[in-house]
């Protein structure tokens, strides 16, 4: 008993005693409703009389043998039908205190054939305060478990708010929990070997002492994501060494509100650790294209957004533009998995996305669309001061319609038009000085073949099947090509979030230069 107590829990007890009893054992409650069992119905035993059915009616049985104990408020009771017999024990515990009434505490059966074994009465009275104790341990632990999951969804919510940046609210909900936020941060995505990941997160959180946010992603089931504090304890690197197979990302020092830019870098990091032996890789340094586009760009981002941002909706159940923002935000960054991460249904996504580009007068099956809207929402998240200076701003509104001729260079496609009135073409804000060099630091490892591949790539909307038949290679030969691009990028191509919108963007930056240098 104590063995299958300790090991087995109350399912290997009860199937014990079926297997002693030779038939049916379980726990049924108070009022007859068997709550789980073992073993079959016992068949008809052979000194059975020739017209005693074969098997007897368990539930109603028992049922029976519920209403009479509860009624005459015995210790215990016994009932012979003839070809079998039925033993009803109710368990000890808190359910039923000494000196109260055991009626309302939950009762050990057995239906056994007949007659019954010699001993099986006093094993059943034996077995009830392990039974009792198995039974109180699992309601502990699955309180528990339920304690657990709401402290991940909470963890998961205070993330969702960093990533959308309302850090405020962000703070208001962490405050129940802890350690507090940290401010600045580097974010850490972990990805677990196998079904490791609850493990992964107690390593986690013994190496860091509790000082990071640990976070089951709600997109990837292999992930974790850390919000760590700068400087200190090198959690990644340790949980790196100490778990085997466990792969790790780290992203540079951000500011908590730009927990995205963070994880976005984390991602990145993540698919070229996945190449190296150590399986740890920083984030190396790149600025975001949200620093590099001066007034010009912060003007053409809200010309863009204004539709968006004043949407008022027609009913109190549709979403507000807060809402679409941040659906926005989430399928540009995870694609399908938005519905995981937005906790919504597939259909509900593919409506709010469709309203979003109705309301931006944008085509959001496209990349140069797609781009367009994630750099602008990416420059809208993006505090003004921290933004490279452009020393020549008060300049931006005279060119608006100067060098519209430059928008088919790049054969990736159109880049978006003029939406709603927008104060600069996004070729005129790509164009600047600092976006340009930020172009040419995003695209300075590849050349030749491996950035005709990236080409084809981006010109193919991302889409690895027509990819492969313009290159003229196989769907597994392009995923190679671009699984080698990925290491030689340190970017994420492949998995969303994926690097296609900046790189677009740089493709798109360099041809525009060109056709303004050749005009």
């Amino acid at each position: 008993m104590q063995r299958l107590a300790r090991n087995g829990g109350t399912a290997g007890l009860l199937r014990w005693l079926a297997g002693r009893a030779g038939g049916w054992a379980g726990i049924a409650r108070s009022d007859g409703t068997v709550l789980s069992a073992s073993g079959a119905a016992p068949s008809r035993p052979p000194t059975a009389p020739a017209d005693a059915p074969d098997a007897p009616d368990v539930p109603r049985l028992v049922a029976e043998g519920v209403r009479a104990l509860t009624e005459r408020g015995a210790l215990a009771y016994s009932h012979d039908t003839g070809a079998h017999t039925v033993l009803l024990f109710p368990l000890p515990g808190p359910h039923a205190p000494h000196g109260e009434d055991r009626g309302a505490a939950p009762l050990l059966a057995v239906v056994t054939p007949r007659p019954v074994a010699p001993g099986l009465a006093t094993l059943l009275a034996d077995v009830l305060m392990p039974l009792s104790l198995c039974r109180e341990a699992e309601a502990v632990e699955r309180k528990r478990r339920r304690v657990d999951l709401a402290e991940s969804r909470g963890r998961e919510a205070v993330l969702h708010l960093l990533m959308t940046g309302q850090l405020s609210i962000a703070h208001q909900v962490a405050g129940a929990l802890r350690p507090r936020l940290p401010d600045p941060v580097r974010v850490c995505v972990v990805e677990c070997p196998g079904d490791s990941r609850d493990e992964v997160a107690r390593v986690c959180a013994e190496v860091d002492g509790g000082r990071s946010w640990i976070v089951r992603c709600p997109v990837y089931a292999r992930h974790l994501i850390l919000v760590m504090p700068d400087g200190g304890t090198a959690t990644d690197e340790a949980v790196a060494a100490l778990v085997d197979r466990c792969v790790v990302g780290v992203s540079e020092q951000v500011p908590l509100a730009d927990t995205a830019t963070g994880y976005r870098q984390a991602f990145h990091a993540l698919a070229v650790a996945r190449e190296v032996p150590g399986r740890h890789v920083r984030f190396g340094a790149a600025p975001e294209p949200a620093l590099v586009v001066g007034h010009a760009g912060r003007q053409w981002a809200e010309a863009l957004l204004t539709p968006l941002l004043t949407h008022v909706p027609r009913r109190a159940q549709d979403p507000g533009s807060q809402e679409l923002a941040a659906t926005a935000a989430s399928w540009l960054a995870f694609s399908s998995h938005a519905t995981d991460h937005l906790k919504v249904h597939r259909n509900t996504l593919a409506a709010r996305v469709r309203l979003i580009g109705e309301l931006l007068g944008l085509d959001l099956h496209r990349l140069a669309d797609q781009a367009a809207l994630d750099l602008a929402l990416r420059i809208r998240a993006t505090p003004a001061p921290v933004c490279t200076p452009d020393p020549d701003h008060a300049n931006d509104h005279a060119n608006d319609h100067a060098n519209d001729h430059a928008s088919g260079q790049y054969d990736g496609g159109a880049a978006p038009g003029h939406a709603n009135g927008a104060a600069h073409d996004l070729d005129e804000v790509l164009r600047r000085p600092a976006v340009q060099e930020w172009a040419a630091r995003q695209l300075a490892p590849v050349a030749g073949a491996a950035e005709e591949t990236l080409r084809t790539w981006l010109r193919c909307e991302g889409r690895l099947g027509p990819t492969a038949a313009e290159l003229g290679i196989s769907v597994p030969g392009a995923r190679k090509r671009l699984t080698r691009l990925e290491t030689v990028l340190q970017r994420s191509l492949l998995r969303p979030p994926s690097a296609r919108y900046d790189l677009w963007l740089a493709l798109r930056a360099r041809g525009s230069a060109a056709a303004e240098a050749t005009s």
